[in-house]
């Protein structure tokens, strides 16, 4: 178990025996790295898993809090850390393929930095496809993911990147944090997916997590509203 997992699973003893209520706030990264004896990336990374698990969230310039039903999301834990497959994996009966939009590289951006947890000066991947299932639009992705996590080539975007990762790089992926919510076609959408401008698009923002706590994509998918069904974990901030 990495130390991460370890301070994780103290933070949630603590919570359960009421050392952290419900509805109240964790105290700051700084102090809980002191109190635990770790670095403060150790103790984000702890925070990140309870996150992935429903039990806290946090709330930008407020803190970590432990949520009002935090009980429910660890007696339904089994299914709280839901598992990023990926299109190919949860659709195994149907034909998924890729249209290669774009494969670039450059340097982070700030929120880019803050969700994979890197600096500024690490390089990422610019990723941008549609998937199809069965030769019907499916969604358009535009994925961030640090060079360091492995080599992405035009030929991997093809097929299942998540498969690649797991098979061939040996990266064992354990959870993801997504945010879903409902927008207006774009006009990358309009082009990409062939939808009507301003036309409702399901849109879920997701932050994917490799066995050892490290991010390894920021990603944003969208979905047209024909689409039939997306399964996700839903954090709404309450």
């Amino acid at each position: 178990m990495y130390k991460y997992q370890q301070i994780s699973e103290k933070i949630r003893k603590k919570i359960v025996n009421g050392n952290f209520k419900a509805g109240g706030v964790l105290p700051d990264q700084n102090k809980l790295a002191r109190d635990f004896g770790t670095t403060r990336i150790t103790i984000r990374k702890a925070i990140q898993a309870l996150i992935i698990e429903g039990i806290v969230y946090t709330k930008r310039g407020a803190g970590t809090f432990v949520r009002k039903d935090y009980m429910q999301n660890l007696d339904d834990m089994g299914n709280a850390i839901d598992k990023p497959l990926g299109t190919t994996h949860t659709h195994p009966n149907k034909k998924v393929t890729s249209k290669v939009l774009s494969l670039n590289a450059r340097l982070p951006t700030n929120e880019e930095q803050s969700s994979l947890m890197i600096s500024s000066t690490e390089p990422v991947y610019v990723i941008e496809r549609v998937r199809y299932i069965d030769n019907k639009v499916y969604s358009y992705e535009h994925t961030i993911m640090p060079t360091a996590v492995a080599e992405i080539t035009e030929d991997v975007l093809h097929h299942s990147i998540y498969q690649y990762l797991t098979d061939e790089c040996h990266l064992t992926i354990t959870g993801s944090h997504r945010i879903v919510r409902a927008a207006k076609a774009t006009q990358k959408d309009v082009e990409a997916m062939g939808v009507e401008k301003d036309e409702p698009v399901l849109v879920i923002e997701q932050v994917s997590y490799l066995e050892d706590g490290e991010p390894f994509e920021f990603s944003e998918s969208h979905f047209p509203y024909q689409t039939n069904q997306v399964t996700a974990d839903i954090d709404l901030n309450v």
